[in-house]
């Protein structure tokens, strides 16, 4: 179910944290919220997402915006089918 188009879209609180503190800005934030919306405060910033396993990374573009995090980071691992000789 969508975020009703009157609300604001959701950002976890440390993230604003984080974004707001000019020391982190110089390095990848490493985050577990994949449900935050991209807002154009991130652009140029490098997140870490985690994926479920490890953490994925994702520099942030101005095509992101609106969009969330976990959308940029697959869950899943593609699966490849040996070829015959």
């Amino acid at each position: 179910m969508s975020r009703v188009k009157w609300k604001a879209p959701y950002i976890e609180p440390s993230l604003l944290v984080q974004i707001n503190n000019d020391s982190t800005l110089k390095k990848e934030i490493q985050t577990v919220s994949r449900k935050s919306v991209i807002v154009p405060q991130f652009i140029g910033i490098t997140f870490q997402v985690h994926n479920g396993r490890t953490f994925s990374k994702l520099k942030i573009t101005e095509d992101m915006i609106g969009h969330k995090l976990g959308e940029f980071v697959p869950t899943r691992k593609r699966s490849n089918f040996k070829k015959r000789k």
